[in-house]
This record gives structure tokens, C-alpha cells and sequence, in this order.
């Protein structure tokens, strides 16, 4: 072994090759991140969750609503049992027609609407919308008018034989509301692919879901029949008190059909004005609530019972202005003797002005309003200075025998 020491003086030190000096991590001193940005990042979470969680309930809602609406379609068929032509594109986007009719039937109606077992019809009104949009009019048929029938598809098979002269409102007793569309088809001579059935219980689901509905009543109404006792003044109704409002017969006027009309429209016409004035064709909120009411206590024919088409239709009625929505009752005359005393039968020359311009999709106008018994103006003054040169000179306008009134008229009942 040797003594000799080694020489570290002559040892080479390998040091790294020179360049930018690399800062090492300062964990520690990191900063933490404002709380509020937590916050942010926690509401985008919660904001996608829910909007997911909204997305998810309302296509589960419009599934379910759409299964509603084909459960219980009415399949439009002729005598021969051939199915109506299914509507299109281009019969959403021209003229329309749709037939409404109110059933008086008590099944499945539940406790307090007595047990009778046969069905009439106890409203039918023809809805036209121009295809500019710029114009409606809605036609009660006196539920008492005597009419031909023609024949008709049997519910159960078969088919029933055309009748030369028979109430309306029985119609709906041989063939179904099918044969009820079928005798308005044939007396009008318009085409009407849409139909829409509403019974008691519909009526009183539909009030509720638009939140009732304001009625003036000019004198107090006390109707044993209806069930219905108003004070004179102004009353919002919904649930049964709207439906014996619309039922009323002997409640108002001199107690006939024709007076019930004009008494129906008080409503009908305050209820477009709701409709209208509070954005409810733009809300999507009503629309889904209205839809919704329709669906579970309507019936509606298989061309109305894409969900995409009610909304068309409802929209159709968005841009129509209220003065020129038009409400109308078929031209008639009582007077009949025998066993047809206490009917109607139509002034077909008077009606069929009427029918031949929804049929070609002319304006039907009024130059004021015109109740006859059942209801009165609530401001005839402000209604005549309003509508009185305007519209006088107008050939769109019909002659003074037509009853009615329009949309932007207020009516009290009477």
C-alpha cells in the first residue's frame, strides 16, 4: 500500500452546461383562487345540471302530451268509411276551419251532472281563419236548427241514412261528432279538416287553466236548470260556475237557444281579449298549460293531434286584430207549428252570404254589434262612434240582419 496521499488538486469537477436559469416551484407560496371564482364555477355547475334536469322534464312532458293527444283522436271518416285527406303544410299556412263542438254527454262526467244517457250537441261553431291572418269569425249553428243529415259512418259499423230534416244538435246522437261535421260540411259547403269534441268537464279544465275568465252580467241571473246565480256586475268565472255561464238558457234573454248564443259570446269574447291583450299565444308557459288542458279532457281529430300542429293553429290566431274577429249565429226564424214547434230553421238566403264567404275565404265583418236577446252592449255609445263611418262603406261589412258582434265589442250579459 502506498503512503502517498491522492492528489485532489488534479481532480476535474464536471459542471453543468450554462443557460437560462430555471426557477424551481414555489408550491408554497401559491396563491389561492378568489372565492367568488369557486362560486362562479359552482353556478355554471348547478345552472348546466339544471338545465339538463328542465330539458329532461320537458321532453318527458311533451312525450307524455303527445301520447295524450293520439289516445284519444277522432278519425275523420265518410259515410263509406273513407278517411279524410290528412292536412298539410299548405293548410297550416292557408285558410282554416275548425268545427267545435260541445257535448252534453254525462258519461264519465262524475257527480252532479245528471244521468241522462243521450248525447246532442249542445255547441257547434265553425272557426275560419283567413289565410292572410288578418281576419276570423266564429258561427254558431242554433243547436234547435232544423237541417238536412246526411249520411253518416256508424261508430259501431255500417252506416245511417241521409234525413231530409232533423235537429242539429242530433247529429252527434247517429254518427259520433264525426256525422255533426259531416252535416256543417253539407250545409256550408266548407271544407273542414280540424275537429275538436269538449264536454262538461273539458269546459271546466279549460276555464281553470286559463285562470278564469271576466263576464259582465247587466241583470242578476238566477237559473235553477244551470245552477247558476249571479249578482248584476262583473264577475270572473272558471271551473262550474264558467261552464253554467255558458250553458244558461233560461237564465237570460227570453230563454231560447238563440239568446244562449249571444249570452255564450259575453264570454267568448272577454276570453279572446285575455287571450290576446295578456300575451297568452306568446307565453309559452299558458300554451303548454292550455295544451295540456285540451289534451287530457278533449277530443280531437287525427289531423290535430301532432302537437306541432295545435301550436300552429293557436299561433294562427296571434296577428288577427280583435275588431276583426268576427262572432256569428246562422241566419234562422222560429214560428214553426206542429211538431216542430219551438225550433229554427235557417234564412238560407241570409246564411248562405255567410257561408259562401268563409268558403271562399272572404272577410266577414260587421259594421256594430247586433245581440238580439241574451246580451247588450256594455258602452253603446263609445261602440257607435268607434265603428260607425269606419266601416259603413266597407263591402266587406254584411247587412244589418246579421247577429253578432266582434272580439273588441264588450258585451254584458242581459
Amino acid at each position: 500500500m502506498s503512503d502517498q496521499l491522492p492528489n485532489f488538486a488534479t481532480r476535474r469537477v464536471v459542471r453543468p452546461p450554462t443557460g437560462p436559469k430555471k426557477e424551481t416551484p414555489r408550491h408554497g407560496n401559491q396563491k389561492s383562487p378568489a372565492p367568488w371564482r369557486k362560486y362562479v364555477r359552482w353556478g355554471f355547475k348547478g345552472l348546466a345540471v339544471g338545465m339538463g334536469a328542465v330539458l329532461a322534464v320537458t321532453g318527458i312532458s311533451v312525450f307524455q302530451l303527445s301520447n295524450t293527444l293520439k289516445e284519444n283522436n277522432i278519425q275523420l271518416i265518410d259515410a263509406e268509411g273513407n278517411a279524410f285527406a290528412q292536412p298539410g303544410v299548405e293548410d297550416l299556412n292557408g285558410p282554416i276551419n275548425l268545427l267545435l263542438v260541445g257535448s252534453d254527454t254525462r258519461q264519465g262526467q262524475g257527480a252532479g251532472f245528471g244521468n241522462e244517457e243521450s248525447e246532442l250537441a249542445d255547441v257547434i261553431m265553425l272557426l275560419h281563419i283567413s289565410a292572410d291572418r288578418k281576419n276570423a269569425v266564429a258561427l254558431s249553428f242554433p243547436r234547435d236548427l232544423l237541417v238536412p243529415i246526411p249520411a253518416c259512418p256508424n261508430p259501431e259499423g255500417g252506416a245511417f241514412s241521409a234525413m231530409s230534416r232533423q235537429q242539429i244538435n242530433s247529429s252527434i246522437a247517429y254518427g259520433g261528432p264525426v256525422c255533426t261535421l259531416l252535416t256543417v260540411q253539407a250545409l256550408t259547403g266548407v271544407r273542414i279538416p280540424y275537429l275538436g269534441v269538449i264536454d262538461f268537464r273539458g269546459v271546466i279544465e279549460m276555464s281553470n287553466a286559463i285562470g278564469g275568465v271576466e263576464v259582465c252580467v247587466a241583470n242578476p241571473i238566477d237559473d235553477p236548470k244551470s245552477k247558476l246565480k249571479l249578482d248584476a256586475g262583473v264577475h270572473t268565472l272558471q271551473g262550474r260556475e264558467a261552464l253554467a255561464f255558458l250553458r244558461t238558457r233560461y237564465g237570460v234573454g227570453d230563454g231560447s237557444d238563440l239568446a244562449r248564443i249571444s249570452n255564450q259570446q259575453v264570454f267568448l269574447t272577454s276570453l279572446l281579449r285575455k287571450v290576446k291583450n295578456e300575451g297568452v299565444l306568446n307565453n309559452p308557459i299558458y300554451m303548454y298549460s292550455l295544451a295540456n288542458a285540451a289534451a287530457r279532457n278533449m277530443k280531437l281529430s287525427d289531423s290535430m293531434t301532432d302537437l306541432g300542429t295545435m301550436v300552429a293553429l293557436a299561433g294562427a290566431l296571434r296577428d288577427v286584430d280583435l275588431d276583426k274577429m268576427t262572432f256569428l249565429q246562422v241566419p234562422s226564424r222560429g214560428g214553426l207549428s206542429g211538431s216542430e214547434a219551438g225550433r229554427v230553421e235557417p234564412i238560407y238566403d241570409q246564411a248562405q252570404l255567410i257561408f259562401d264567404r268563409i268558403a271562399n275565404d272572404q272577410p266577414v265583418l260587421i259594421k256594430k254589434a247586433n245581440t238580439g236577446f241574451g246580451a247588450t252592449l256594455k258602452e253603446p255609445d263609445a261602440v257607435e262612434a268607434e265603428t260607425g263611418e269606419a266601416t259603413e262603406a266597407n263591402e266587406d261589412v254584411l247587412p244589418e240582419w246579421a247577429r253578432g258582434t266582434n272580439a273588441a265589442t264588450e258585451l254584458c250579459s242581459d
